[in-house]
Order: structure tokens, then sequence, then C-alpha cells
């Protein structure tokens, strides 16, 4: 009797801990998809606030057409079809590209610079930016949180029979590769 009890409560252990991994593996996937949904927030923020902007200069730079036609097809790009995490990395990494041309541009308009629905636009692009910078390091960090548990044992054995499987990491496009190098000073 005393070793069907022993097998009984080895058991009931296992399944216990079993279920304990499978639903930390739910909750970290879960957080995963939140932190993604950040993201698409704060780029929907973003989106939103490119039509105001661009009809502010407009009005100042007429013959910047080239630049602001740039800014509309990147900002089509965004969000006109579900995306993978790596396209929609991309699509990102050319909208930023392309609003840094368009504040560059505005250096050209003074008139542009002091105009005050121009700065504040800029201003909120700017908290809307430092924003999708956040929500990528929140994201990225739940990423390799979830790949980091799914790929040790033995949470990899329940990850592989329940078929969870590795996350994209947000990375910069092949463009912002630049970025990461470091400035040349020459004197």
């Amino acid at each position: 009797m005393s070793g069907i009890l022993i097998v009984v409560i080895v058991i009931a252990i296992v399944g216990f801990y079993v279920m304990s991994l499978y639903n930390s593996l739910v909750r970290m996937r879960n957080q995963v998809k939140e932190a993604w949904s950040d993201i698409e927030v704060q780029l929907k923020r973003r989106f939103d606030l490119i039509p105001n902007l661009l009809s502010t200069v407009k009005g100042y730079a007429k013959y910047e057409s080239e630049t602001l036609e740039k800014i509309i097809a990147a900002r089509s790009a965004t969000f006109s079809q579900p995306q993978t995490v790596q396209q929609v990395a991309k699509a990102e990494g050319e909208l930023t590209g392309a609003l840094k041309s368009l504040f560059a541009l505005s250096e050209n308009y003074p008139d542009l610079k002091a105009n005050t629905n121009f700065l504040e636009l800029q201003r909120e692009l700017r908290d809307t930016e430092d924003k999708i910078q956040a929500a990528r390091r929140f994201y990225n960090g739940n990423v390799m949180a979830f790949n980091t548990k799914i790929q040790q044992f033995p949470a990899n054995v329940i990850a592989g029979h329940f078929h969870f499987t590795q996350e994209p990491l947000f990375e910069l496009a092949a463009e912002e590769q630049a970025a990461k190098q470091p400035v040349k000073v020459e004197f």
C-alpha cells in the first residue's frame, strides 16, 4: 500500500511540475504578445501624427515633393497588411529614415521651423519615437526571456510537445545597421 502511495505522490508532483511549467510558458508567450501590442500602439500613434505633420509641411515646402512622397509611401507600407516582426521592423526603419529627412529638410525653411504646429508635431513625434524605442526594448526583453525558457531543459521538452516556438526579436533593418557603427572623429 505504501509503495502505491509513493508512486501516486511522485506522479502528482511530476504532474503539478509539468502543469506549472506549461502555465509559465503560456504566461511568457502572452507577455510577448502584449509587448508586441505595445509596439503596434506606438506605431499607430506615429502613423496618425504623420498626416498632420505632412499637411503643415506642404504649405512651406512646395518644392520638396520627393521627400513628402517617401514619407507617404513608408507610412502606407507600415500598416497596409498584417506583417511579420521583420517586415514591420523594415517598414518602421524606412519611415524613421524618411522622417529624419523631413526634419533635415525643415532646416531650409525658417518659417516652417518657427511654426508652432510644426514644432508641436515634431515634439509629439519625438516623444512617440522614444516610446517606440522603449516598447521595442520591452518586447525584445520578453522575447529573450521566452526564447531562453523554451530552449532550457526540461522546459524544452514541454515546449516542443505543446508546439511553443521561438519568437523573433525586433531588430534594426539592414539600412539602420550603420547606426550601430562608432562615429569616426577626425581632427
